[in-house]
């Protein structure tokens, strides 16, 4: 349970990233957030319920030549 004021988003929020980091590894690509989902580095998401958000990737624009 968050004990920070104003209390994060829940793991169900649409805004759960913006929860604080309680863990940070980069060396293996994920945070763990006050609100216990695992943020990973390529921006996917592990919720506390076992859910898997795909990473959110942008699409690649041509470079124009």
């Amino acid at each position: 349970m968050c004990r920070h004021f104003p209390p994060c988003p829940t793991a169900d929020a649409t805004d759960r990233d913006s929860a604080r980091t309680i863990a940070h590894h980069p060396e293996q690509g994920w945070s763990l957030l006050c609100n216990q989902v695992l943020f990973f580095e390529d921006t996917g998401e592990l919720l506390p319920s076992g859910t898997v958000i795909p990473p959110s990737r942008r699409p690649l624009t041509q470079v124009a030549r």
